[in-house]
């Protein structure tokens, strides 16, 4: 198989844009993506392009791909649209890396990109909940709330969370995110804060869930050798059902370790889908960075911080550089990309060689629809 390294990485800054269309977004990730690789639009082979909820926000669907790629100068090349709920980006980024690894394409642009934001919240909020089974969604929640996206009390479903090691978690991504140029969050706040934000649902405050946002982010994947190779590419279906079998990440994951020929030990950092706290919380273990029950040592040791031995979300995470759902799984590659290229800034953690970044969508039944696991290292 075809080694497959990522060439360039670009993102806008994750945010409120409401004077800036789906198209102008992905223009500027485009253009940055294709400068830091030194390549032109003539030199992309193919493109895929994830994004979930545009056809729900601004009504365009089926060919999203081509309408927001028209002002780049690519042309002619495969497009190919994909949406996946929270993990759209990161499929896209594992079909471009199948195309390359494969020898199908010499150079892939993997695009994601999100329009949330919007006058009407609760529009946004319904377009979040089209991510699950809406047949069982209707019967569990008959009025859904008005304030809120019903994965919201589903994080807060659990009667065993403590708030306080939820808003240590929480201050670790909002500090990481203030380093961030990119984060729609740059404020850093200490746990008190974020225990100080409003209250949303259960022990979730403001502050523990990641925030509506616009952005895009794109990578280009590439056969030509470069400073950071895809060394695992993996993707799971949750179990719906059949609570006997691993959760989708965890089955990712392992494959993910097993494809790269490594274990949690030898990550660097991570960066992970903290669409809550709760949720980073939940990943840990599912991700292997600690034994189930050992969460708890694992946040307050320092493990997870920058300086700690495995920094998790150091471009703040979903909590605070933003959650554009579509471009999600595309901006983790971005944080990875940059990190490994020692372009972190005073986010940059030292001598970082090898790094995993973890997306997942949707939910039904028992487990999330789909996971996604990449891992990539230096060459250099």
């Amino acid at each position: 198989m075809t080694d497959v390294f990522v060439q360039g990485s670009g993102m806008t800054r994750f945010g409120r844009h409401l004077d800036r269309s789906p198209r102008d977004l992905v223009e500027e990730a485009v253009a940055a993506a294709l400068a830091d690789a030194g390549l032109g639009p003539a030199d992309v082979d193919a493109v895929v392009v994830g994004n979930a909820v545009d056809g729900l926000m601004t009504g365009q669907e089926s060919v999203r791909g081509q309408v927001v790629l028209r002002g780049t100068g690519i042309r002619g090349v495969p497009v190919v649209n994909i949406e996946n709920a929270c993990a759209s980006g990161a499929v896209a980024a594992y079909l471009g890396w199948q195309s390359v690894v494969a020898g199908l394409h010499r150079r892939v642009l993997v695009v994601g990109y999100e329009k949330l934001v919007h006058p009407d919240r609760e529009k946004a909020f319904r377009a979040f909940d089209a991510s699950m089974d809406l047949e069982e969604m209707r019967a569990l929640h008959p009025e859904p709330p008005t304030d809120r996206t019903i994965f919201m009390d589903h994080y807060a479903g659990r009667d065993d969370l403590d708030e306080s090691l939820l808003a240590e978690i929480a201050a670790k991504n909002h500090t990481h995110g203030s380093l961030n140029p990119l984060a729609q969050y740059r404020t850093p706040l200490d746990a008190a804060e974020v225990l100080a934000s409003r209250a949303i649902v259960g022990p979730l405050r403001l502050r523990m869930c990641a925030p509506m946002g616009d952005g895009a982010a794109a990578v280009v994947l590439s056969a030509s050798p470069g400073p950071v190779r895809v060394l695992a590419s993996a993707m799971t279906s949750g179990r719906g059902d059949d609570a006997s079998m691993p959760t989708a990440v965890s089955r990712a994951a392992s494959l993910a370790y097993e494809r790269a020929g490594l274990g949690p030990d030898d990550l660097d950092l991570v960066e992970l889908h903290d669409a809550t706290a709760v949720g980073e919380l939940e990943l840990y273990a599912q991700l292997q960075l600690c034994a189930s029950g050992s969460e708890e040592a694992l946040v307050k040791g320092g493990t997870t911080r920058l300086g700690g031995a495995r920094p998790v979300n150091t471009s703040g995470g979903l909590l605070a550089r933003g959650h554009p759902i579509g471009a999600t799984g595309v901006a983790q590659l971005v944080e990875l990309h940059t990190q490994l290229t020692g372009r972190g800034g005073a986010r940059q953690v030292d001598g970082a060689r090898i790094a995993m970044a973890q997306n997942l969508g949707g939910i039904v039944g028992t487990d999330v629809a789909c996971a996604v696991v990449h891992v990539l290292g230096g060459t250099s």
